[in-house]
C-alpha cells in the first residue's frame, strides 16, 4: 500500500518554516512507530520542531496522534473521582509517595503511573523499590482492585500508553531535541490523557534543579500543557514549584521513602509537607471536594494506614528497615555564618554520582545511596556542625560526588533573603 505523505516533504515542511497539518503529524508519528519512517528522519523532525517550534494546534495534533497509536485507560467502573498528578521532575522531589494516599484518604482513586530517573532527578520507582518486596509491575486487573481499596497505586506504566512516546522519546534523549517545550508537552500529556483520569494536577519545577530552570519557560510549558489537558476533556491544573534548592532534607532512593513516612506520620520537612498539602489541596478540588481537612489527615494516621495498605497490595513491607548503604561521609561546617548557596542541581548530581541515580536506562541504583542535609537553605549554622551526609555502597564514589557537591553551597556572614513559599504561581 502506497503511503500517505513522504517523510522528506514533512522534515521540509518544518524545517523551512511552515506549518504542519493534523494529517501529515497523524501520518508520520504512526508511519514511525510501524517502522516506515527512519530513526535519522525523526531525528531531523525533532530538530526542526525544536528550532521552528510548533503552534497549538500542531502541538494539539501530536499529542493526539501519539495517543492514537496506544491503548486508553478508563476507570468508570470504580464509581468515585479519579484525579492524578504528575511533575516534571527535581532534586528531594518525592511528593508522590504521601501524596497519592493523602487523597485517597477522601474517597478519590489516584493511579499514579510513574517512571524510573535518569540523571540528577530521582525516579518515584526507583525510591519505592528500595522497600523490601515491593513490586513496580502491576497488572491492569490487579491495579484496578488496588483503586478499589485502598484506593491509590504508585506503579509502572504499561508498554500499551502511547509507545510512539517511548519510541521518540529514546530519540531526543541522544539528539539534543529534548528542551523543545512542543515536545516535552506533548510526551507528558499524551501519556496522561491516555491514562483516563478525570482531572490532572502538574506540579512544574523551576530552578537550577529542574528541567526548566526559569519561570517564563516554565510558565510557558505549563499553560501549554494545561491547555492540551483541557482540549482532550481532562480538567487540568499546574502548580509552578520552586527547584533552586533541594525539596526537603533528603537525596536518594530509601532515604527519600523515610522522610515521605516521616511527612505521613505528621512530621517531616516544612517545604515537603506544605506541597504536598497544596498538591492535595488542587487534587481534591478537582474531584468536587475543596472543603476537606487535608492537614488532619496527616497527623491522625489515616493518611499512614492508606501507604501500608497500597505497599503491601504491591507486595511491599511498609514496616521492614529501609536499606542502608555500607559507607557515609560527613561535610561539616567550616565557619560560623549562613548557609546562603544550597544548588539543587549540585546536590542532585553528587547524589547520583554516590549511586541514586543512574546515567543510561538500563544502569543499577543503589537503594541506600544519597545525601542527607542537616542544615536547609538561609540556616544558620556553626564551625564543625554537619552539613551533608553522603552516603554510598562504594566509597570510591565519594571524590566525584563531592567534586559536584562543593561548589553548590557556601556559608556567608549574612542570612540570603528566603522565598515565602515553594509554590510560585498557580496556572489554569
Amino acid at each position: 500500500m502506497a503511503e500517505k505523505f513522504d517523510a522528506v516533504d514533512v522534515i521540509r515542511t518544518k524545517r523551512d518554516h511552515h506549518r504542519l497539518s493534523a494529517e501529515q503529524i497523524a501520518w508520520v508519528i504512526d508511519a514511525y512507530t510501524r517502522g516506515v519512517v527512519a530513526d535519522e528522519q525523526m531525528a531531523a523532525l525533532n530538530m526542526a520542531i525544536f528550532l521552528n517550534g510548533m503552534d497549538h494546534d500542531e502541538i494539539n495534533a501530536w499529542t493526539a496522534a501519539m495517543i492514537e497509536t496506544g491503548e486508553r485507560m478508563h476507570f468508570g467502573a470504580l464509581n468515585r473521582p479519579v484525579v492524578d498528578k504528575h511533575s516534571t521532575g527535581g532534586v528531594g522531589d518525592k511528593i508522590t509517595l504521601p501524596l497519592a494516599p493523602l487523597v485517597a484518604v477522601f474517597d478519590v482513586a489516584v493511579p499514579q503511573l510513574s517512571g524510573r530517573g535518569l540523571g540528577h532527578t530521582g525516579g518515584t520507582l526507583d525510591k519505592l523499590e528500595s522497600i523490601p518486596g515491593w513490586q513496580a509491575s502491576v497488572s491492569k486487573e490487579r491495579m484496578m482492585e488496588i483503586l478499589a481499596d485502598p484506593g491509590c497505586i504508585i506503579c509502572a506504566a504499561g508498554p500499551g500508553l502511547a509507545p510512539a512516546d517511548k519510541k521518540i522519546y529514546a530519540l531526543r534523549d541522544i539528539t539534543a531535541t529534548v528542551e523543545s517545550i512542543p515536545l516535552i508537552a506533548s510526551s507528558i500529556m499524551s501519556k496522561k490523557i491516555a491514562e483516563g483520569t478525570d482531572s490532572l494536577v502538574l506540579d512544574v519545577k523551576v530552578g537550577s534543579g529542574a528541567f526548566m530552570k526559569n519561570i517564563d519557560t516554565a510558565r510557558e510549558l505549563a499553560s501549554t500543557m494545561v491547555q492540551l489537558g483541557k482540549d482532550a476533556g481532562v480538567t487540568t491544573v499546574a502548580l509552578l514549584t520552586d527547584m533552586e534548592h533541594p525539596l526537603g532534607r533528603a537525596v536518594g532512593n530509601a532515604l527519600e521513602v523515610q522522610e515521605s513516612v516521616d511527612i505521613l506520620a505528621g512530621g517531616g520537612p516544612d517545604d515537603v509537607r506544605e506541597l504536598t498539602i497544596a498538591l492535595a489541596r488542587e487534587m481534591l478540588t478537582l474531584a468536587g471536594k475543596p472543603d476537606v481537612d487535608i492537614a488532619a489527615a496527616l497527623d491522625d494516621g489515616r493518611a499512614m494506614d492508606v501507604w501500608k495498605r497500597m505497599i503491601t497490595a504491591q507486595n511491599g513491607d511498609p514496616d521492614a528497615p529501609l536499606p542502608q548503604a555500607k559507607h557515609t561521609h560527613e561535610i561539616t561546617a567550616d565557619r560560623d555564618g549562613y548557609l546562603s548557596t544550597l544548588d539543587a542541581l549540585a546536590v542532585g548530581v553528587a547524589s547520583w554520582r554516590l549511586g541514586a541515580g543512574r546515567a543510561r536506562k538500563e544502569d543499577p541504583v543503589q537503594a541506600g545511596a544519597g545525601i542527607t542535609l542537616h542544615a536547609g537553605f538561609g540556616e544558620r549554622v556553626r564551625r564543625g556542625q554537619p552539613l551533608f551526609t553522603l552516603h554510598t555502597d562504594t566509597p570510591d564514589r565519594f571524590e566525584r560526588a563531592l567534586e559536584a557537591l562543593t561548589p553548590g553551597f557556601a556559608i556567608t556572614d549574612s542570612a540570603p533573603s528566603m522565598p515565602e513559599s515553594v509554590i510560585l504561581e498557580r496556572i489554569d
